[in-house]
């Protein structure tokens, strides 16, 4: 199970190095708060943080569900790959954000995994199988 706090644990500290990339983007660009827009490359930072929140919302829940129906160095090892994701996807949409799929991808199928195996697992916890 400490792989699986540990990938918890990774991803919010990415989350927390994603919201810095934005306060520092603010400072470098000029964007007084409580303003969100006014640079596009601003912007591009604020929304890989709002989109990774979005993400982290329904990832955490169902990483944490997942482990106590499946193995838990599989369900961290399946939680890796959407820390990977959402570090390709930071960079690829910071540089062009029309170059987003491949982290989006690596995100996203992690998530739809662990939901689906964490749904799997309550429901067979729920049926005695």
């Amino acid at each position: 199970m400490a792989w699986v706090q540990l990938v918890a644990l990774l991803a919010l500290f990415e989350y927390m190095g994603f919201g810095a990339a934005v306060g520092n983007a603010r400072t470098r660009h000029g964007i007084k708060a409580p303003a969100i827009t006014g640079n596009e490359i601003f912007e591009r930072y604020f929304r890989v943080q709002q989109n990774t929140l979005e993400l982290l919302v329904v990832f955490l829940p169902v990483l944490a569900i997942a482990a106590t129906c499946w193995n838990p160095v599989w369900v961290a090892a399946i939680g890796a790959v959407y820390l990977v994701g959402r570090m390709v996807y930071f960079r690829a949409y910071v540089r062009d954000p029309r170059q987003r799929s491949l982290g989006y991808g690596l995100s996203i199928v992690p998530v739809i995994l662990l939901a689906l195996g964490a749904t799997i697992g309550v429901v067979r916890t729920l049926l005695g199988v």
